[in-house]
Order: structure tokens, then sequence, then C-alpha cells
């Protein structure tokens, strides 16, 4: 080989040169290579910038996850078919080869290892199993350009056998494949001295490479070649001793970038790097790297990214200098990166590294720890890989090419086969060189069956173990209170789950209807756990949302473990399919399925398989399946705490349904030092910055050094079975230390000496009565898991320590198994009398000094007690790269602890020992490993129990503060309007007590008040703690902190963790998850900073998901009714959605609440002593007994409070009653909270499946289905013809007549009055409305029961498209344009007028068919828009009251009143009809009159032929039905109240007959004050500010609020009231008002000694005259008022009534509405009696 690799390695006199070219820019170095290439080798034009602009000093170790080759296939298109060409010549297939070591006889032609088939490659492991893989048709080679493998080989899946020989070794997941041109890094042509950007020629394939026999067993390394650009070769021979990884691949692929994701990066395509480019930056950063350190994929693509950025395109680079160049890069190394440049292939540079590892040079010299490849060919261009041969790194990226599964699967393999028995029987000495199980036996025969005492004492004091079984501890059952509390933060983040549920009702997608739900149920879904099974049903138990939720008694509250929590396992389908038939079957309850930890098992259904174990793919076939997809009365809530995986660019969630916990920057530096705050993984990697001694994030280096040393002896076995046989030894030996072994301290690190110390000495401190810590050991594999359990307890009982602390195996598959003497110690603390009592989550071994070894594939989300300490994270090393793998592993140690105890960075920081700068004690050359240094503790035999500057967990956490149980405070709201609206009404309640007694609740503090959550004050404290993740809560001292728990990591991990404090690349900046990959070669750098929304905006727009992830191959849109909630480790999420279901109910059950008026009527003094002279059980009324009774003009009704009193000639009120009433006017109206019935009537909102065709729209087209009619009549009162505009929809054409042609509107149908149908409702139901399109009850469906009805909307003409478009299946009833400012008043008279002219109109068409013109029905109901809900009286046996008098309220159909009344026996004799108004006290009366002769409102019966005469006044905006009510009863016709039924009226606060809003008419005079109602009045032609509002509105309001100034005799004066003639006005209540009928023959009230205290003549006629006012006697000084249209009839009315006889008049008497001209105001004359 010309130019070998040996050659360049010995060529000094090139380093000579080359050091002594650089040597001042070396001297000048700050510790970041400089671009010295670009300043000694380029032109000066040529360089255009810094190369990089400012790389990392150092990097982490990690690796992507990547899976199998079928994986790799799909996702990056690596394998493809061998079909390249070059020029017109078909490239020969090389196919694949397997070295295979058999007999002599088994080798192949010519003395070549025999060949096997492309499609059938054996798949070994290293021994008898071994696996094929069908790879395809076609043989397949690997080309460096093709997307990455994301497994080894061993992991392939079988698909066919062959025979293959008993020694089959494992074959790499590389094959050489040639791709088709595309677009990839290369060179235009070869003939190029310079290189650019374009696209990739055909590339030759590739020769085959034979690697050497024993290549691992003689160089002690297994080396990984990972891909760059170019054609690797083929590999034959020892495959098993090589790995290909495409860690870097992605890194050189930035010509692949589209345009949109350089916009994105800011980048234009001339800014893309050339392949020189990438070779030199990737030497300069493999230069930089530590001797500890592996390459990131991430690190290096923010390196290009930056390179691209500041040095756009880069400098151009000749073939010729490229070497060079690259040497020079590689000498600043120190040695460790070496460059080989070949000239013919890839596969020469490769083969002559690989010669020199086995023959031993390196030897001699040290060792590269990478070698980069560089093919610089004039034909092909420049290709180049790099070899990794440090034995660290090569073993690192070797394992970090597994996945979890994978990994789990090799250990098992490794003990299965016994591969471990070497480092089992090294493991069998002590460090002293001692044995091991014979100095233990040794031991124990000492002890003599005596045990060190478990509770006071020294390790020294030992008592026979009998005795000891006897003692238990002292009972501290008030230590342990129960208690689950809601707290703030819980709180805003169930409002915000809420929230987000009313957003997705409120989308107008139709996807939730909340309005059809009356309950909720839920279901939980947790991972396969039994502890987290327990947790979770003990937190349901204990929160009460099941008795809230009504969905269980408090008695069967406990029988909850399979009803509402599941695990994900194999029993799961047959749970779910329960539950699912429940979805089905209640379409009323609103469901939440919530997928707790949703992270831990993203597997598809299809790729699903059965790993450790462990069923996966379970989440995908449950939460995905169709039928949970799309039940309509489902949502499905994800929760997690690391849900990156959730948001990949293919998420089922919608980014808008994503809810983040909030963050809290701030330590609450005001609160109490005893405070809670949360302290999470952020919080940890800060800590490093607080410059303590032993700080609580630690890696035990000493640990590392000595597993370093293992590693190197043992390169067959994966690296975590060596660090568990270390991490066991270190344990067993700490024990012995500390009992019989003191010499043995010397070879444990600090880090596991003070931890064991911990464990064993702190129960027996002062105070701590035998409680003590917990230490968490994480070892992910069940098999070592349970070695170390086994050995550990094997250690313990031995020494004596049985009873000092337990040893426990926590596996997700089994539940806990405790020692009956610990179950027993728990017992006795809790108090607990139950002996059947025994742990089943780690929360309930609080207290208990143990360790837990906690196994499987991750960890599950269980929660730890507060007495947990430590977290031994040391076997998490680069197998755990990716984000969710490492950071769920630190967040075990998360949770809530003292503000006091969280520091401030230090501005000084005392900086970290880095790799090479610690003390370390050299190795010796024996077998022993020495114990070096650990950065996490200074040399010294005490323990890390002791404090050190404040900061060490063993401040107690045991004795914490104990709360009260105050519930959270309710919250009083008012009506919804919305759904949206009712999340701000919600009621927060936490609904019934945890028990049947109700413990006393103390003063909650002012913080949480506020907040309207729970309270936790104590005896010693009023400070508030924030969620504690055990529910059961400890008593402290006023100085007791909860410190945070001490982690102990691997170097790998803790570096990553370290991560932005230090200058390095960080966790959150590694790949989210092994199921996910980066969209794109080149993105953004993602910070700590970047949280919740952000973060998940660039997930989902930089990750997506791999083809074995549920979410691969997704509906493009999310789905609706699906949500996502995230928050860190053990925050307090549980708590968080068990009250969001609390007050999701509270809204929906508040969606079914109103708020009607509950207002009692006034009472006459003595009116319940009167006679009674009909039965109080009578049904109908009987016309004869109706006009027996006097008519009560009284206005009783509550909402006449501000209206005047009508004279009766009875004295109803006293003056100090009337001054209640004053007092009472100016509260706002009672309302009370009521419950819709299935009677009720509803708004726009509501939805179901009954009555949506008789409310909502269709298709769009649905609007066009509508005819519109005008109806013409004839109006008297108005003097003109009228014109009205139905609009009609088609469905309801039938109610209607129509003309021959079928376009002309001719009547209105009405039915006979003898027509008997039960099921027919006779009366057309007019409802006037305005401004309520949305709020107004205009959907009587319910009301009445679904019978076929009549209903017609009366609307203003402006107003008519609003209504049309929310009520497209109504009738519509538009009143002209000139009545868009009109009030009800015209409204009713129009109604009326068209009723009675419809009525004559069907008497004419049914005549001619034979009908008497008096059978047509003549009544219309008119009703307001907020009528809700119709109750009758009944007693408890049907009829109409009980035998006591008493009578029960019940809901009814407004069908069933209507239906009443219009049965009524002669019903055509009465003029209205109507019921009472509701209140709450009526339920509580006794039905005293069935019926009343009083006035009516709010809902009438009216009959439009006895009225004919009697008209409403179209003028009126307030008092209307009062005023047309006194009118029909002078007429001397009945009014009858049905007082068996009464009508709630819902209090809507919008739209209605609201007042206008007064503004001066012209817009230009700035009136910035507000205008009061008696400058609603002027002196006729005087030039004060004329106001835009209708005359008579300002009439009206006027006299309400300034007729004291009219009536001064009048006012609080019941004896002298002010005499109005044939119209009822509002003087204000204190006013009183005799109405009195100019009409002949009318009735009116007996005025026979009656004074009166004032006149008022409104638009009277020609009914009254002289005569008839001089019947009345005044008192003197009363006052008149006459009020007429204008001023000439203003005169002549005085002049016909001859009133200035008797009344004195003034000039400056007259007035008119502060009207302009045009508006036509109204004019007033006041004057004096004389």
């Amino acid at each position: 080989m010309g130019n070998s690799y040996a050659g360049q390695l010995k060529s000094a006199r090139f380093e000579e040169a080359l050091h002594n070219s650089i040597e001042a820019s070396l001297r000048s170095s700050s510790g970041d290579p400089q671009p010295i290439f670009t300043q000694l080798y380029l032109e000066p034009e040529s360089y255009s910038g810094n190369v990089q602009d400012s790389p990392p000093t150092k990097t982490a170790q990690a690796s992507s996850a990547f899976l199998g080759t079928q994986d790799l296939a799909r996702d990056c298109g690596f394998l493809k078919p061998l079909a390249s060409t070059s020029g017109n010549k078909t490239l020969p297939i090389v196919p694949t080869a397997l070295r295979v070591n058999g007999p002599a006889n088994s080798i192949g032609i010519e003395g070549r290892p025999p060949l096997l088939s492309p499609s059938q490659v054996s798949l070994g492991l290293q021994g008898q199993d071994y696996r094929t893989a069908n790879l395809g048709d076609n043989p397949v080679s690997t080309a460096m350009n093709s997307g990455p493998p994301k497994k080894r080989h061993r992991s392939w899946h079988p698909a066919t056998l062959v025979p293959v020989p008993p020694t089959a070794v494992p074959v790499p997941a590389i094959r050489p494949i040639v791709c088709s041109p595309g677009p990839v890094l290369g060179v235009s042509s070869p003939q190029l001295t310079t290189s650019s950007v374009t696209q990739l020629q055909p590339i030759t394939a590739g020769e085959t490479l034979i690697i050497p026999e024993n290549l691992l067993n003689t160089s002690g390394v297994r080396p990984v070649i990972l891909i760059g650009h170019g054609t690797l070769p083929y590999f034959y021979g020892n495959v098993g001793d090589i790995v290909v990884s495409p860690l870097l691949v992605s890194c050189y692929k930035s010509n692949q970038l589209t345009e949109k994701i350089l916009e994105a990066l800011s980048l234009g395509s001339s800014q893309l790097l050339s392949v020189e480019m990438m070779i030199l930056l990737t030497l300069q950063y493999l230069a930089r790297l530590g001797s500890q350190q592996i390459p990131l994929r991430e690190e290096l693509e923010q390196i290009v990214l930056k390179a691209m950025m500041c040095c756009p395109g880069g400098p151009t680079i000749s073939m010729s200098q490229l070497p060079w160049l690259a040497r020079l890069e590689a000498s600043v190394s120190g040695g460790s990166v070496q460059v080989v440049v070949t000239h013919n292939s890839l596969g020469e540079g490769i083969s002559e590294a690989l010669r020199y590892l086995t023959e031993g040079s390196y030897l001699q010299k040290c060792l590269p720890t990478y070698v980069v490849v560089i093919c610089a060919s004039r034909m092909s261009g420049n290709e180049f890989c790099v070899l990794v041969l440090g034995k660290y790194q090569a073993r690192a990226l070797a394992e970090g090419m597994l996945t979890t599964n994978e990994f789990l699967k090799e250990i098992s393999y490794e003990l299965i086969t016994g591969k471990v028995s070497v480092l089992a029987s090294h493991f069998q000495t002590t460090s002293l060189g001692d044995n091991l199980d014979k100095q233990l036996v040794r031991y124990q025969c000492k002890r003599k069956g005596q045990v060190i005492q478990p509770f006071q004492g020294d390790v020294t004091d030992n008592i026979h173990s009998q005795e000891v079984a006897s003692m238990s501890p002292p009972s501290q059952a008030d230590v342990f209170s129960k208690v689950f509390q809601i707290y703030p933060a819980q709180l805003s983040v169930a409002r915000s789950l809420l929230s987000q549920v009313c957003s997705i009702a409120d989308s107008g997608t139709h996807n939730l209807d909340l309005g059809r739900f009356c309950k909720v149920d839920f279901l939980v879904l947790v991972p396969p756990s039994h502890v987290l099974v327990h947790q979770t049903a003990q937190r349901i138990r204990q929160s009460g949302v099941l008795v809230d939720l009504g969905n269980e008694d408090p008695g069967t509250v406990h029988q909850i473990f399979d009803k509402y929590v599941i695990r994900l396992d194999g029993d799961v389908h047959a749970k779910m399919e329960a539950f699912m038939k429940k979805v089905r079957q209640n379409p009323y309850t609103l469901f939440v399925l919530i997928h707790d930890n949703a992270h831990v098992d993203l597997t598809s259904a299809l790729s699903g398989s059965v790993c450790n174990g462990e069923l996966q793919g379970l989440a995908d076939r449950v939460v995905n399946c169709q039928e949970v997809l799309e039940a309509m009365n489902l949502l499905v809530l994800q929760v997690s705490c690391f849900p990156y995986t959730l948001q990949t660019c293919q998420s089922r969630i919608s980014i808008h349904n994503e809810v983040h916990w909030p963050a809290d920057e701030t330590l609450l530096r005001e609160q109490s030092p005893n405070e809670l705050v949360y302290f999470g993984l952020k919080d940890y990697s800060n800590s490093l910055l607080w410059g303590v001694v032993s700080p609580i994030l630690r890696c035990d280096d000493a640990f590392e050094k000595m597993v370093h040393t293992l590693l190197e002896r043992h390169p067959h076995l994966h690296s975590m079975v060596i660090r568990s046989y270390l991490l066991i030894q270190q344990y067993t030996e700490a024990m012995m230390a500390l009992t019989s072994t003191p010499s043995l301290r010397d070879h444990i690190t600090p880090e596991t000496l003070a931890m064991v110390e911990d464990l064993i000495h702190t129960p027996s401190r002062e105070g701590f009565q035998g409680r003590g810590h917990m230490l968490l050991v994480r070892i992910p594999s069940l098999q070592l898991a349970m070695l170390a359990q086994e050995r550990l307890e094997d250690v313990r009982n031995k020494l004596g320590l049985q009873l000092c602390f337990a040893v426990l195996l926590g596996s997700p598959a089994s539940e806990l198994n405790l020692h009956r003497n610990f179950t027993s110690r728990l017992r006795a603390w809790r108090g607990c009398e139950n002996e059947d009592w025994i742990p089943h989550t780690y929360e309930d071994l609080e207290g208990l000094p143990c360790i837990i070894i906690l196994t499987g594939k991750d960890p599950l989300g269980e929660t730890f007690p507060k007495s947990l300490k430590y977290s031994d994270l040391r076997l998490i090393d680069c197998s755990y790269l990716t984000r969710t793998a490492l950071e769920q592993e630190v967040g075990l140690a998360c949770t809530y602890v003292s503000v006091g105890v969280v520091q401030d960075p230090k501005k000084v920081v005392v900086p970290r020992d880095s790799d090479g700068e610690k003390t370390a004690v050299s190795l010796n050359d024996g077998d022993e490993l020495e114990r070096p240094q650990s950065n996490g503790s200074a040399v010294t035999r005490t323990s890390g129990s002791l404090a050190e500057n404040g900061v060490s967990s063993s401040d107690v956490a045991d004795f914490l503060q104990k709360p009260s149980t105050s519930q959270l405070k309710g919250v009083v709201t008012s009506d919804v309007g919305t759904v949206t609206q009712g999340i701000k009404q919600e009621c927060d309640s936490l609904g019934s007590q945890l028990s049947s007694d109700p413990p006393k609740t103390s003063k909650a503090s002012s913080s949480l008040d506020s907040s309207s959550s729970a309270s936790s004050p104590s005896p010693s404290s009023s400070s508030t703690q924030r969620p504690s993740q055990s529910t059961q809560c400890y008593r402290e001292s006023k100085s007791a902190k909860v410190s945070p728990r001490t982690v102990i990591m691997s170097r790998a991990a803790y570096n990553l963790l370290a991560g932005e404090s230090a200058s390095q690349l960080s966790s959150c900046s590694l790949l989210p998850h092994a199921d996910v990959a980066w969209s794109s070669p080149l993105r953004p750098l993602i910070t700590q900073s970047l949280q919740g929304e952000e973060q998940s905006k660039y997930y989902h727009q930089w990750t997506v998901p791999k083809q074995h992830h549920a979410d691969y191959g997704a509906p493009t849109v999310p789905h609706p009714r699906r949500l996502l909630l995230s928050g860190p480790p053990q925050v307090g999420k549980t708590g968080a959605y068990l009250q969001f279901l609390r007050i999701l109910f509270r809204m929906l059950i508040k969606l079914l609440e109103v708020d009607v008026y509950d207002e009692d009527e006034e009472q006459d003094e003595g009116e319940e002593n009167s006679q009674v002279t009909t039965p109080p059980n009578t049904q109908w009324p009987d016309i004869e007994e109706i006009r027996k009774l006097p008519f009560d003009s009284s206005l009783r009704d509550p909402k006449f409070w501000k209206a005047s009193p009508v004279h009766s000639g009875k004295m109803t009120k006293c003056l100090k009653e009337f001054n209640q009433g004053e007092s009472q006017t100016a509260e706002t109206r009672v309302t009370k909270s009521i419950r819709l019935s299935m009677f009720a009537a509803h708004n726009a909102f509501h939805h179901c499946e009954q009555c949506h065709y008789y409310c909502e729209a269709g298709p769009a087209a649905q609007l066009s289905e509508c005819t519109f009619h005008a109806f013409t009549f004839s109006s008297s009162m108005l003097g003109e013809e009228v014109q009205l505009q139905f609009v009609i929809p088609k469905v309801k054409e039938q109610h209607f007549v129509f003309s021959q042609q079928g376009s002309q509107l001719e009547s209105m149908r009405l039915p006979l009055i003898s027509n008997k149908d039960p099921e027919l409702l006779k009366s057309p139901v007019f409802t006037p409305t305005t401004g309520r399109q949305e709020h107004g009850l205009l959907n009587i469906f319910h009301s009445m029961e679904g019978a076929t009805h009549l209903h017609i909307l009366v609307v203003k003409h402006f107003e008519m498209p609003q209504y049309r478009k929310y009520w497209p299946n109504h009738i519509l009833l538009v009143l002209p344009a000139m009545f868009n400012n009109a009030g009800v008043g015209a409204a009713r008279f129009l109604i009326k007028e068209l009723s009675y002219h419809n009525l004559e109109l069907e008497r004419n068409r049914l005549e001619e068919q034979g009908v008497r013109r008096q059978d047509v029905w003549p009544f219309v109901v008119m009703m307001d828009d907020s009528c809700v809900l119709w109750n009758a009286h009944q007693s408890a046996d049907g009829s109409s009251e009980m035998s006591d008098g008493s009578s029960t309220l019940i809901n009814v159909s407004l069908k069933t009143v209507l239906q009443h009344m219009e049965n009524t026996p002669k019903v055509s004799l009465y003029a209205l009809c109507g019921t009472r108004k509701w209140s709450s006290s009526l339920a509580h009366k006794s039905l005293s009159k069935p019926f009343s002769r009083c006035h009516l409102h709010d809902f009438v019966m009216l009959n439009v032929d006895l009225t004919q005469n009697v008209q409403y006044d179209l003028n009126r905006y307030d008092c209307e039905e009062a005023d047309f009510n006194l009118r029909v009863n002078s007429s001397g016709l009945l009014l009858c109240r049905f007082n068996n039924f009464c009508l709630m009226k819902k209090h809507i606060p919008v739209g209605g007959n609201k007042d206008f809003l007064v503004k001066p008419k012209l817009m230009e005079i700035k009136n910035h004050s507000p205008i009061s109602p008696s400058q609603y009045v002027c002196a006729p032609d005087s030039e004060q500010t004329l106001l835009d509002a209708p005359a008579q509105f300002l009439l009206e309001r006027f006299l309400q609020s300034c007729s004291h100034k009219l009536f001064p005799k009048a006012v609080k004066n019941r004896d002298n009231p002010v005499l109005s003639i044939d119209s009822y006005l509002n003087l204000s209540p204190e006013i009183s008002v005799c109405y009195v009928s100019s009409r002949p023959h009318s009735t009116n009230l007996n005025h026979q000694g009656l004074v009166f205290s004032g006149l008022l003549l409104y638009l009277c006629d020609s009914f009254v005259v002289s005569r008839l006012l001089k019947k009345f006697r005044f008192l003197k000084g009363a006052t008149l008022c006459v009020i007429c249209q204008d001023r000439s009839s203003l005169r002549q009315t005085i002049a016909r009534l001859e009133l200035e006889d008797e009344w004195q008049f003034r000039l400056r008497d007259e007035f008119q509405t502060a009207n302009c001209s045009e508006d036509r105001p109204l004019y007033f004359l006041t004057g004096r009696h004389v």
C-alpha cells in the first residue's frame, strides 16, 4: 500500500515539520482548537470566516439508539437492491459473505470461505443460539450516504433458518449497498481539483475485506466504523469482531436539506459545506473529545450548523491540500486521533488499521482512539470514515446502538450461557484477597445467633434474634394523617384542562357536545406495575372524587381496584371491553380515559411483541382502537412527564390540546423556609452551581475508575453486567467494613460507604425510634436485580443486620414482599390495628430503613416516600443516551423540598474535577481495585449523613408538618351562559368529606383562600405545603427541612445532566426518545429554557415517529377529543387530573342548572283568612265562581318592585314595608340554581339526539329550504295596512294554508274547539325575542315532550339573519323595519292583531267547509324567551293536594300545562289564562286558592276573539302587560290564573327588553358624563342637547325616575293616589296609581270618597270627556300632567276637556321629550289644581 497508514505514523520528519509550523498557534490556543488549516494553507481571499463559531469545549457521551434492519430499510432506505451502474456496464454482484470457523472440508472453492445466499444470512450470537434474517432476494451492500441502521446484527429477527456450523459468529448489521444517484455529499467529477457540493455520481462497488481472526481477543477492542461519506467494502470472515455505526452519518447530509428546512434555519443553499470541510470539522471535533467521552451526533450537528452559519460555503480546499490539513488538525489531539490517507479505496485504509491492531504494533506505542480514513481519489472524489479503536469509546458506541430491549436480552444471554463466570469468580474474593463467602460464614458462626439491635445502640450491640422478634417500636399513630389536598398549581392545571375541553366543545365542529352529559365516569390506564396500580387506586380513594362524581358510595370506595384503574397487561382487553360496553350503554355520561405515563409503551400494535416478559403495543391497541376514537362521549387524556414521543409531526394530539404544568421560576423567597417547592431535573443541574463540598448530584469517579479497569479485562461482557457485579461487591464490602472487617474501608468508594453507613446507623440515632432512610438502587435487568437482592440479603443476614434494614426487589411484575418483622414495625408506626395490613406501595414504606432494588426496562411513575434519601444510578450509562431514557431515571429522585434548602448559585463556582485533573491513586498491577478519591466526598471515614453546607438530605424529612383536613372553598357562581363562561363559574369544591366525622378545620392561610384551594395549617406554622407525592403527611418541628435527594450517577450520565451549567451539550439536546427520529439532519439547538408549548412546537417540527411507533401512519388531522397533560416527574399530576374530573362534573351539572328567579309574591294582610269558595283540589275553574272573584289589581309579582303600585282600595303596605321594598329594589334580584329537568326549554347551546333536527342546522343548503312570505292586513289602531314577513322552513309549511299556486300565504291553520285529540296542542305559541338569538330559551322541544306544535319567533327586522342562523328550523315572524327601535309592546300588539286577523281568515275558510265560526280555536300563547320550567302541585297519591292540605311541586311539561288550560270547560269565555310564578317557598305552602283573578304575564293564553277591542299599547317599553290586564279587566272580561301550576323564569343577563344606550343625537358633541333621566325632557324649542333615543322610551324612563317632581303630593301617599285614565304608567314605586277606564259600561274601582293627589292623561282619546273628569276629587295643590303626540293636540286636549276651569297652567310648565323634530317628540303640560 503506497501511502500506508503505518508509514504515516512513522513519519517523524512530517510530524516535526508540522509542529514547527504551528507551534506559535498552539501556544496561543485557548483550549478550543483553532482553524489552523485556514490560516496556514488557504489563500486569504478564500477564507471567509471562522469555520467553527463556538463549538462546545467538551462533549458528552451519547449514542442514538437505533433499531433493526427492517426499520433501517424503512426509515432511511439503507438496505437497497444492488443495482448501480457505471457507464453502460452492469456492476458485478458481490454476494454477502460470512466467515465460518469449521472443518477444513467446509472451505469453499479456491480455498475461500463459503459464501451464503444473501437472503439467508446467519445472524449468530457467538454461541449455539443463532438466527437468520431474510434480507430479500437481492444481494445488498452498504453505501455510506444511506440512512442509519438502527440495531446491531444480533437483534435481527429470524425469518428462515439455514444450516450453519455451531461456531457461527455474529455478522454486523452492515452490508455494502450501492445507491442510485441521489442528493448526497460528493464531488462532481474526479478531474476537479477543488471540491463543491454537488450530486453524488454513481459509485463503484467496493472491494471485499477480510476481518482478521481473534481481533477482539488479540487487541481487547471491537473496532467501530463510523460511516462517513463514500463506499465501505464488503466485510466477511470474523465479522462479529467489528461494528459499523451510522451514528454520525446524518451530520454529512446537509445537502439533503429542503428549501423549507434551510429557511427555518436561516440558511441558503450557498452555505452548504463541502465534503472536505466536513472531514476537517470531524477531525477538529474528535481531537477535542476527552479520554472518557464518545462522539455525539447532536453535538457534531451543532458544530456543522455553526460552521455553515459563520462560514458560508466554506473555504475551497484542493485534493492535494486535504491530507496536509487533515494531519494538521489531528496533530493537536496528542496522538488520540490519527489520519490514514489512501488513493484507491476506504477498504485499503481500514485494512491497514486493522492489521496494525492485530499485529500488536500498538503495544509499543499508545493506540489512537480514532483513526480517520480518507480516500483522496481523483476518480470518485474524497471519501472518508472513522475507525474507533479506543476501548471505552468503541464499547460505548457499540452498546449504544442497542435498544433497551436488545441490551437486556444481551445481558440475559450472558447470564444464561455462563459468560459471566469469569467475572463472578473474580468477585468471590474480597478486595483484600480473602474468600468472601468463607469470611461471612466465619463471622456468622462467631455471632452465635445474635443480631444487631434494630432500634437503639451501635452495630456492636448484639442481642439474641428471638429477643428482637418480640421488640416493637412505639406507636406513632398521629404521625400519619391521610389527607388528600389540592394545591394552587394542581387547581390551575385542572382548570386549564377544563378550559381546553370547553374549547373543543365551543369549536363549532360538533366533536364534543357538553350540553348532553349529566354524569362523568373515568378509567385510568397505567403501565404494568402492581405498585403503580395500588398507588393510583389509593390516590383515587383518598381524593374522594368517586363520591363527588356520584359513582360510588363512601362504603364501596375501597372496592375500586379493577373498576377504575387497570394495568396494561395481558388482561387489559377484557377489562377494556367491559369499559367500552359502559361507554356504549351510557350516551349521556362523559367518560374520560386517562392514559397515565403515556410515554412508557408507544409501540404500535402491529409491531408489538413480548420483551422481558412484558407485552408491547398494548397501549396502542387500547387507546387508538377504532371504538375509542369514534366514541363521541369519550375523552382521552394522556398524561406524561416525558411527552416528547407524543409530540412528533404525526402526533394524534393537537398542539392546542396540550396542557403544560406551570413553570415556577421563583423560589418564593418571601415565604417560610419550610415552604415546599418542587425540585426537579433542572434544579439538579443548577445545584452544581451552588458551590458546595458535597453536591446532591454526584458522579462516583472512584467507582468509574474501577469499572474501566474491569471493562478492559472483560471486553466480551456487556458493561452493565460488569457495573452490576462491582456494585454488588461495593455494597457487600461496605456492610462488612461497618460491622466485621473495618480494614475494607479503603477499598470502598466514599459514596458507597456513606450511603450504607447512613442506612445502618440512622435508625439508632436519638429521636429516630428505628426510622431511617431508603436507598434506591436502579438495576434495569431483572436477572441482575434478583442476583443483587439475593446477594445483599444473604450478606446482610450473615452479618446480623437482618432486622436493621430491608432489602426489597422493586419489580413491576410483582407485589411488594416485605418480611413480617418490618411489616409489623410499619403497622406499629401507623397505629394500625388491622393484622392483615401489608404495604402495597413504596410510599407505605415511609420511614423504613431499606434498600430498594428497582428493576424493569423503565421507571413507571411510582412515587417514593419522603424517607428516600439516595438514588444510586451508577448503572445508567451509555445505553441510556436518549432524553427520555436518561431523564426518567433522574426523575425518580424529584420531589418537593423546603424553600430554605434551595441555594443561590455562587458567583465563584467550585470547579468540578474533570478527567485527568483528579488526584487518583494509581491502580496496582495486581488484581485488586484500589479506591481512588471520589468527586462526591472528601477522603474521609465519616459518612455523608452529616449536614454539609446545609443541603444534605439527612435533615430528616420523617417528621413533616401535619396539615389539617380543611377542604377547598366552594365558589358561588351565577348563571352559565355559554360553555366557556361555565369555566369561570365552575365550583371547585372537593365535595364530600373523606370521613363521616368531619375533622375540625383550622383557619386557612390567605394565600390559599384567594386561590380557592385547600390549606394546610399546623400548630407550629401557618405556611402552606406544596403537593407531596405521599398522601401521608408527617409532623415536623419548626426547624425541620425537607432536602433534595442525593443522586449518584455514572460519568456519562453526569456529564449530560451537568449539561448547560458546564458549557456542554445537555440532556435536553439528545434525541427525545428511542421511538422517534429527527426529521432533519440539522435543526436549531434546543435548550433547557425551552419549556412547555415552545418545546412542544420544536418537537412537532423536528421529530418523526419511527415505523414501530404507534403514531406512525396516524391520520394527518389530530384527534379532536384527545388531550395531553405534561408535567415534571412527581410534581402532582395525579391530583391535578382527579381535580379536573371533579370540576368537569361540576361544570356539566352547572350546564344542566339554571339560575331562576326565586322571589315570593306580596301578600295582603289577612289574605289567607279570606273565604275560599273553590275547593283546593279542583282541577278546572268554574266560570261562575271565577266571575264572583274580585279582580286583584295589585302588582304582586316581584318583577314589579320598581313599578308604581296599583291602588285597589286595600291597605297592602304601610310606609315601613314600602321602605323595605325600596331597599330591596336596589339589590340584585334573588335567584336560585335549579337542575334542568327533562321538560326544560333550552337555548342554542343545547344539543341532543332527540331535538337536533328541531333546532340545529343541517347542511348549508338547508338555509335555502325556507320560504319567505308577506302577510298583509289592515290595523284600525295604526290606521294603515301592516305587512309582516314570515320565514317558514319547508318542514313547517303544513301549519299554513297557501294559495293553489302555492306561493301566496293565506292563513295559519287553527284547530277546532271540539277537537279532543290527546296529543293535540291547539294554541300557536308566539315568543317575542330580541338580542337573545343564542341565549333565549327558544328550543321547547323537550318542554312539549316532542309533540307537534306551532312555535313562532317574533323578531325585529334587523335581527332576522342572526335568528335564522341559530334557529334555521324555526318559523320567524319578522316585524316591519319601522319597529326596529320599538319596545315589546309593539311585538305584543302585532301578535294580537295578526292573530285576530288570522282567526277571521280561518273562520271564513272553515265556514266554507261547514264549520261554525265560533268553533274555531280563538287562543294564542304569548310566552317570554326566558321561561324555562313548569311545575305542578301534587300530593303523594297523585292528587293535587295531600290530606293535611300540603302538597309537593313536581316538574311537568309545557305540553301538560297548555293542554290542561286548553281543556278548561267553557274555555272560550275566558279572555286570559296563565300560571303563577315559582318561588322556593311554594313547595312548603299549602295551596289555598286553586284559581285567582289577577294580573297575568310572561306566559299567557290569550283569547284574541274576546279581546278584539282591547289592545296592547304598541308604544310601550315597560309594564305593557300590566297596562293590558287592567284594560281587559275594566272591559268586564275574565282573567284566570291557574295556581296549581307555576312557571320558572331563567335569569338571562343579556338581551331582552334592556335599556337603550341614551347618547347625544349629534355625535360630535363630546359629552363624556352620563345623561341623567332628568335630562330626558326639555322645554320646547330649547337649545338643550337632543338625544338619540325613541320619544316613548325617554318619557317612560323620565316618569319612572322623576315623577316625584311632577306629583309631589303623591310621594309615599297611598291614600291619595294619582288618577290615571285609560292607561297604567310607571311613576316610580313611591307613587301609587289608580287606574280608571273611560269606556262606557266599563268596570272600575269604586272611587267614592277617594281624593286624588294628581291626574295623568296619557294620549287620551275621544272617550275621555270633561264631565268624566268632573266626577273625581283632588287635593288642593294636586298636579296634572297631560301627554300628547304634538303641541297642537296638546292644546286641543286642554281646551276640549275644559281643564283650565279647575287647573292652573303656566307657560314654563310645557315640556317635550329631548328628541329632535324628525324623531317626533312627545309633549306634556303640567298644572296645579286650583
